[in-house]
């Protein structure tokens, strides 16, 4: 390890501590609900893989900070310590959060070449990130149109949420990542290609997080965004 690794770490364990405190901050002085801090913590923590791409040259070494957090979200949902993170239907879902990022940049990040395809990863991350929580608070705040699937409970009005925000950021990142100073191994896509991917893998994010129980959706959503991805390019792109 160098010593922008161990700066790099450091920023990375700063960052998460600031999210934290932050979160804690919202809730006690300015009492705002744990449902909405959570979240807060939630697209905070997905948007640092950015920070993580920026700092780390080595993905052995990247993977630590989200690696690390498997175990402690696992004891801060365990044993309550973070109030900013327990809601009345907390679930292991920021287990399975960190979990999906540590594997989807350990399968997928190869910042040192021959071929990098970390932008798979950061749109299964990003569709987590923003699809699955803007789903969560739209369709608590206007959800009115609920439908089951199994035992999962959804909105009309949530999943709406879900597919357009997916759509965005997986556009997005295909888009703009590959090929920039964040990823300047991977293949850039056409506007048309990266906007035809976006569509159709937010389809199947969205039913992903429509049919996943409760917490799990963290760990199906980016796995599926980023395997239909992978497969629309392997079969269509590259």
């Amino acid at each position: 390890m160098t010593n922008n690794d161990f700066i790099g770490l450091a920023i990375s364990y700063v960052y998460a501590t600031g999210l934290l405190v932050i979160g804690e901050g919202l809730r006690k002085l300015f009492g705002v609900k744990p449902d909405l801090t959570r979240k807060v913590i939630h697209i905070g923590a997905g948007m640092w893989v950015f920070g993580v791409l920026l700092l780390f040259k080595h993905w052995e070494i990247g993977i630590i900070p989200f690696a690390t957090f498997i175990g402690l979200n696992y004891l801060f949902y365990r044993y309550r310590i973070i109030g900013a993170m327990d809601t009345q239907d907390s679930s292991p879902g920021t287990v399975y959060f960190a979990i999906s990022v540590t594997l989807l940049f350990g399968l997928l990040w190869r910042p040192d070449g021959p071929v990098d395809s970390i932008a798979i990863a950061v749109a299964g991350i990003m569709s987590m990130t923003w699809g699955d929580a803007l789903a969560a608070l739209i369709g608590r705040r206007f959800g009115q149109h609920k439908y089951q699937v199994g035992n999962s409970v959804r909105s009309w009005e949530g999943s709406a949420a879900m597919f357009v925000a997916s759509t965005v950021v997986i556009f997005l990142v295909l888009l703009l990542l590959p090929g920039s100073s964040l990823s300047p191994l991977a293949t850039p896509l056409s506007l048309k290609s990266a906007l035809l991917t976006a569509v159709v893998t937010a389809t199947f994010a969205t039913l992903a997080e429509a049919v996943s129980p409760h917490g799990t959706d963290n760990l199906s959503v980016p796995l599926v965004t980023a395997g239909v991805v992978w497969v629309v390019m392997q079969n269509f792109y590259l």
